[in-house]
């Protein structure tokens, strides 16, 4: 399975935001990476490079590589509405990012994990392909041999975040992806249309 494993922080500097979550070595340097950090001149980014930025930026946020998210953004530009929002909904809508949206890991990475080892389920049945695609009403649930793990456990109780497109029962551990959110709902702060440009050329 291929996913990003190198250093997060580092690539958190790049962007200039603490894409993977809560991260204290990026507060403590919260500049570009390499030799000269924050005293280097930088000059004017062209379009291109902050196109392929926010395109990195998304990539990374959502632990998605390039040949998955260029399939998505063809499923995007096929769909009805606007293509950028079509897209990032289309990242809202995996079962990964749902998994760490309900809070039953305080990661992607982890919930990408969680799905992976067959310890999460949508609509009763065990799923365990993360880039699986919701829809409205389906209901993802933590398997019931899984309940006890300390990990869910420990995410589930420190988890203070909601979302008006997701609802959550701590007593039966499960929740359900009640719409596909709009995109004033998402709080990622990319710009999708400089994505659909960067595609589209």
């Amino acid at each position: 399975m291929a996913r990003y494993t190198g250093p997060k922080t580092k690539i958190a500097r790049k962007f200039g935001e603490a894409i993977f979550g809560e991260d204290k070595s990026f507060e403590k340097r919260n500049y570009p990476p390499g030799q000269h950090g924050a005293n280097k001149r930088r000059g004017k980014k062209s379009e291109y490079a902050i196109q392929l930025q926010e395109k990195q930026k998304a990539k990374y946020t959502y632990g998605i590589l390039e040949r998955q998210f260029r399939n998505m953004f063809k499923k995007a530009t096929a769909a009805p509405g606007i293509t950028g929002e079509v897209l990032l909904q289309l990242c809202e809508s995996r079962l990964d990012n749902v998994v760490f949206r309900m809070g039953i890991s305080p990661s992607r990475s982890g919930a990408r994990q969680l799905v992976s080892h067959r310890h999460i389920t949508v609509n009763g049945q065990v799923v365990n392909i993360p880039s699986y695609q919701l829809k409205a009403g389906d209901v993802v649930g933590v398997r019931e041999k899984s309940k006890s793990l300390e990990a869910i456990k420990s995410s589930l109780a420190n988890s203070s975040q909601v979302y008006e497109w997701i609802t959550w029962n701590n007593e039966k551990s499960e929740g359900t992806y009640v719409s596909v959110p709009a995109r004033i709902q998402i709080p990622e702060s990319i710009n999708e249309q400089f994505i659909v440009e960067l595609y589209s050329k």
